[in-house]
């Protein structure tokens, strides 16, 4: 079994995520990929915010790159839960959303 395995671990064999994230953390292959390669930041930034060896960092990446249709599949889930956030009245999102006390 490669070293990236036992990095990264599937939402479907997770017990706190429902999407692959680094094993241990609640660090997501998504948001590790959104921050170097969306936001634009250094991998070695990305593990010192986090406490993570780089590889961790890099595994998650290439998990990102090796598995398309899985990540295709976490960003459609993810866009449908915010879609009926936004369609709930009840749903909070931030500040203005609160109930006047």
């Amino acid at each position: 079994m490669s070293e990236q395995m036992n990095t990264v671990i599937s939402g479907d064999e997770s017990d706190i995520h429902d999407e692959p994230h680094i094993r241990g953390r609640r660090i997501t292959v998504s948001h590790s990929h959104a921050l170097v390669e969306e936001r634009g930041l250094n991998a070695q930034t990305v593990a010192d915010r986090f406490g993570l060896p780089i590889s961790d960092v890099y595994h998650a990446l290439a998990y990102y790159h090796d598995h398309p249709e899985e990540m295709r599949a976490v960003k459609e889930r993810r866009q449908e839960v915010h879609e009926a956030a936004e369609s709930d009245l009840r749903t909070i999102t931030g500040p203005d959303d609160l109930p006047e006390a």
